[in-house]
């Protein structure tokens, strides 16, 4: 059988799917239209390497506040793109007779893995906060920091963390934790942790132009959809990589340049 999203929904019933993939992109849309206010809220803080000496005041916002807004910015960007893995792990609830509460305890799983991973940009937030000026090593530091992205897209650990993204069937086939809400929550924060290692060095774009530039994120958005779900993903996956090194070495090269790609 050939593990691809088109021939899971084959699979799948025409109610449950359109249930299921109407309540992941309602759940994203509201969680867009939340994004937008945080962006506006923290549109006077610097929150990213290139904001780091303008006017903008230094980052200043409770733990528990950065991590529900961390929150809403995964459903935002992630939610769409596992709709395959969610659909295909609500067909194998339901052959268990299991509730919806077997799926929701997945996506709760998944959430959480990327919700705890939101402590490291936290850290470094707060990390960089009493940095009140540019000292000079900012803009290379955010050369660096691309480069170093852009080229993890080229590694084993993307390309296996992708494999397992872009194999939906495969992955439940060799992850099933038993049914019941903690087999799927278990199973749920395993694919997050998979997802994590494929999303990672694209969404630590995000941390030098910006951790709530709207358009970086919607672009990076669309490129998690397509990696993951597209035919020539993987490929893809490697474009991005060289566009993201270019643009780094940029950086390096011109550092006037992280300005303006941060506004």
């Amino acid at each position: 059988m050939t593990d691809t999203p088109r021939s899971a929904y084959r699979a799948l019933e025409a109610r449950a799917t359109l249930v299921t993939v109407g309540v992941l992109l309602t759940l994203a849309a509201i969680a867009w239209w939340s994004t937008v206010g945080w962006a506006a809220d923290m549109g006077h803080m610097a929150s990213g390497l290139g904001a780091i000496g303008t006017a903008m005041m230094p980052f200043d916002m409770s733990a528990a506040t950065f991590l529900a807004m961390w929150a809403t910015m995964m459903v935002a960007m992630m939610f769409p793109t596992v709709a395959p893995i969610v659909l295909l792990h609500r067909m194998v609830a339901r052959r268990r007779r299991e509730s919806a509460v077997s799926s929701i305890a997945f996506g709760a799983g998944y959430l959480i893995v990327w919700t705890a991973a939101g402590l490291v940009p936290l850290a470094v937030l707060v990390a960089f906060r009493n940095v009140a000026h540019d000292t000079g090593w900012i803009a290379p530091l955010g050369g660096a920091v691309l480069v170093v992205c852009g080229a993890y897209q080229f590694s084993g650990w993307k390309q296996a963390c992708q494999r397992a993204c872009r194999s939906p069937m495969s992955f439940l086939m060799t992850h099933d934790f038993g049914g019941g809400m903690v087999g799927a929550l278990r199973t749920g924060a395993v694919h997050g942790a998979f997802c994590l290692g494929c999303c990672w060095a694209l969404m630590a774009v995000l941390f030098v132009v910006g951790l709530m530039n709207l358009v970086w994120m919607a672009a990076i958005a669309v490129v998690f959809l397509a990696e993951k779900n597209w035919r020539h993903g993987a490929a893809l996956a490697k474009v991005v990589g060289t566009l993201v090194i270019a643009l780094g070495l940029a950086v390096l090269l011109q550092p006037t340049l992280l300005a303006a790609i941060s506004l």
